[in-house]
């Protein structure tokens, strides 16, 4: 066996590296950065790593934990709750995708065994890269977000028997006789009694390890747990992933599930990162070549045919014509469960190389495109749905009508999170009235079963904000965190009406002056009310007056936060966090012969930027911030505050005067 070298490791890890950034930068998923390192790795192409057995071994631990995390996610009420969706929607569109797909692959190959297993590995979607455009997007928990889940749930189920009957249909005999009813036993019998040692025996097991504090015995615990459930299915004949999913659903019902999903990841990302690039490393680009039509051609037929399948059944299941294209779109992508279900299928060698390198290429092709797809997905079904969107949003403005026609100089809460309830706690303390609008379904049930009015609607639009009753309204919050949804917003508000005032939520200072430049009134950025908050207290603790506090305060608030806006960056502030927080502070020194000696503070050419001098220390002493007719001084050090590109112009100004 050859062993796996050190300077290819490096290689790979380089390529890697180099690959995530790359395509970071376009905003595609990482998936696919692995896959390209795989295609350039092979000995297809450059040849750096060979298509080695200790590759595929440690690759094969990356579904192994994939599967783990995948079981982590999985609760029998979570599934009996989403009964409809998952085993009705998810079933159907399984069993139906299986179907076509399988059908087209025996009239080509009529080989039935191969067809099986290509109808299941077409019906599965990219979990990964489809939960995480959603969540970006914030439609995870829209209508169509709710159905895409819920088919996905359904999918990453199928893997189970997927993963048993591959092995199965390895053998010769004609396919009934493949079909080994004892293994599909013997892996009920399996999960039966995994289920029993997690309920009876992983519970007070774990513990009494988390009583003990350290944090290394806890994962090393879970990564043993993961491991032995593994080895165990493997030792019976089935599958490592199998007994990885397992372990993943007997940890699910501890109370331990979130630490353990958050200890594992690290191992998970790793090393599925390397079982994608030994996937990449499957693709022979050269004998793709001549077939490239073929691969083009698989992959479009998979997008118009699941996008097809997925919108008619979500339609038939009681969706709108909208939402159920939706989720097609979504849902119409090869998936990662794809590449490790044909990787275990060439183990098996049940599928021919020439049918591999087709649906590999294809659902790559696919997974590519996804990205893309899903941003879009929105615009393009409001685009050829635009009656029933219109026919929507008046079926919602008729609902919302219901529960403000009573009201008057009543407040609308546009998001119903935890800041957007608490604030409903207060205006009901106060015997006001309130309406809120909100796009969770889940969350809205929830808070109607609870008692609180709420209803489903889309404050970016006009007629929902008349329907709420802005012409009657006295003041309107925004509490949701997407800025660009809350621009738009403030936007249609004060198209309606430019006398009420628009309370805004902000995660950071970053857009505080883009949400005054819309026409809000007040924005309530979160870090800079901590601060505030923080120091009220701190000064409590301190003696000072309650009403040199409230006045401070009053003061701070008045000043639209200039007092407390930017941060020192430092050489640890990650890129993020210094595009975030977009205001930096900064010092200069005005050394002998600076051009602003003896200049007034008010005399400084600031050049129409918003450059804020926040102190000045003059011999040792640090100073408030300066007035306007404070004469500069040599040597004194000069406290301000800006942004980065401000702060370069404003010290050579200070400096030299150009």
């Amino acid at each position: 066996m050859h062993n796996i070298t050190f300077g290819e490791i490096v290689a790979l890890l380089t390529l890697a590296v180099f690959a995530i950034a790359c395509l970071k930068h376009f905003n595609i998923a990482p998936i696919l950065a692995y896959l390209v390192v795989g295609i350039i790795v092979s000995p297809h192409a450059m040849g750096l790593i060979n298509d080695t057995e200790d590759v595929r071994f440690i690759a094969e631990f990356g579904v192994v934990f994939l599967m783990f995390t995948v079981g982590l996610e999985f609760s029998l009420p979570k599934l009996i709750a989403l009964k409809k969706e998952v085993f009705g929607l998810g079933g159907t569109q399984v069993l139906l995708t299986s179907l076509i797909a399988g059908s087209i692959d025996w009239y080509f190959s009529q080989n039935l065994k191969e067809a099986i297993i290509i109808g299941g590995i077409i019906a599965l979607s990219s979990t990964a890269i489809v939960t995480k455009q959603l969540s970006e997007q914030l439609e995870l928990n829209s209508r169509h977000g709710h159905l895409s889940i819920s088919i996905l749930i359904f999918q990453d189920l199928a893997v189970i028997p997927l993963l048993v009957l591959i092995p199965s249909l390895s053998h010769d005999e004609p396919l009934l006789l493949s079909l080994e009813i004892t293994t599909f036993i013997t892996s009920g019998i399996i999960l039966l009694i995994m289920l029993a040692i997690g309920h009876w025996i992983l519970r007070p097991l774990l513990r009494t390890i988390a009583n003990i504090r350290s944090a290394e015995l806890f994962t090393l615990s879970v990564l043993l747990i993961a491991l032995s459930a593994a080895w165990a299915t493997h030792a019976a004949g089935l599958s490592l992933a199998l007994g990885s999913f397992i372990a993943g659903m007997m940890l699910s019902e501890t109370e331990y599930r979130h630490q353990i999903e958050i200890d594992i990841r690290p191992f998970q990302d790793i090393l599925l990162g390397l079982f994608f690039i030994t996937v990449g490393m499957l693709l022979d680009i050269n004998a793709l070549l001549p077939q490239v039509h073929w691969v083009i051609l698989v992959a479009l037929l998979l997008i118009i045919a699941k996008t097809l399948i997925v919108t008619t059944l979500c339609y038939l299941f009681g969706a709108t014509p909208g939402v159920s294209l939706r989720t097609g779109l979504v849902l119409n992508q090869g998936g990662e469960f794809g590449f490790a279900l044909l990787t275990l299928a060439l183990t098996y060698n049940v599928i021919g190389q020439e049918t591999i390198q087709i649906v590999l290429s294809a659902i790559i092709l696919s997974m590519m495109l996804t990205p893309w797809i899903i941003t879009n997905n929105g615009r393009w079904a409001k685009i050829i749905f635009k009656q029933s969107y219109r026919s929507n949003r008046q079926k919602m403005a008729h609902r919302i009508k219901k529960y403000s026609t009573s009201l008057s100089d009543h407040v609308i809460i546009c998001g119903y999170g935890h800041i957007g309830l608490n604030i409903s706690r207060f205006i009901e303390e106060k015997n006001q009235q309130y309406i809120a609008l909100d796009l969770d379904f889940k969350r809205i049930q929830e808070a109607k079963d609870a008692g609180e009015t709420v209803v489903y609607g889309d404050p970016a639009h006009q007629e929902i904000l008349q329907a709420a009753g802005i012409k009657k309204a006295r003041v309107i919050v925004i509490t949701i965190k997407n800025s660009s949804v809350t621009k738009k917003i403030i936007q249609q508000v004060r198209a309606l009406r430019n006398d009420i005032p628009i309370l805004v939520r902000s995660i950071d200072e970053s857009k505080l002056d883009e949400f005054y430049a819309e026409g809000a009134s007040d924005v309530i950025p979160e870090t800079l009310e901590s601060s505030i908050i923080m120091a009220s207290h701190l000064l409590i603790h301190l003696d000072v007056p309650l009403h040199e506090i409230t006045r401070d305060i009053a003061r701070a608030r008045k000043d639209r936060y200039q007092f407390l806006r930017g941060y020192f960056p430092g050489e640890e502030a990650s890129h993020e966090e210094s595009s975030k927080i977009n205001e930096h502070i900064n010092t200069l020194v005005l050394h002998p012969g600076s051009h602003a000696i003896g200049m007034n503070i008010s005399d400084i050419n600031l050049d129409g930027r918003n450059i804020v001098f926040t102190a000045i220390r003059r011999g040792g002493i640090r100073g408030k911030q300066p007035t306007p007719d404070l004469q500069l001084k040599e040597n004194d050090i000069i406290v301000m505050h800006a942004r980065p590109e401000d702060l370069a112009y404003i010290k050579v100004e200070l400096m030299t005067g150009h």
